[in-house]
Formats: C-alpha cells, structure tokens, sequence
C-alpha cells in the first residue's frame, strides 16, 4: 500500500476542519484526522477495513 490516497470526508461532517477522512487503497484503505492531515494516515488491508465496517454498521463499537 505505497500509493498517494486521494482523501474524502464523510458527507456527514459539519464542517471542513472537524471529521476524519477516508481514502481508498489498492487492497485495502486509508484513515487520516482532517484537522491535522500533514501528520499522515494510518492504512488498514481489505480484511480489517472490512471487520471495522461491519463491527460500526452492527453498532458494536
């Protein structure tokens, strides 16, 4: 996972600066904080990125 990910926000978000962004990933995705975007994201593979969905869709976290 050593591309440049092309970040988006959730259409959720109140306001530019106070939501976490996501970008896709060849094989898997990216999470980063808007508010401090400069100091990088952490990647996930497919199959977590996958759990942490389905885990946030069951209301398990």
């Amino acid at each position: 996972m050593n591309e440049t990910p092309k970040f988006r926000k959730s259409t959720y978000s109140a306001t530019a600066n106070d939501c976490v962004e996501v970008a896709d990933l060849h094989g898997g995705a990216a999470v980063r904080d808007s508010k401090n975007a400069s100091r990088g994201h952490i990647a996930f593979p497919s199959d977590e990125w996958r759990a942490f969905l389905s885990d946030v869709k069951r209301d398990r976290l």
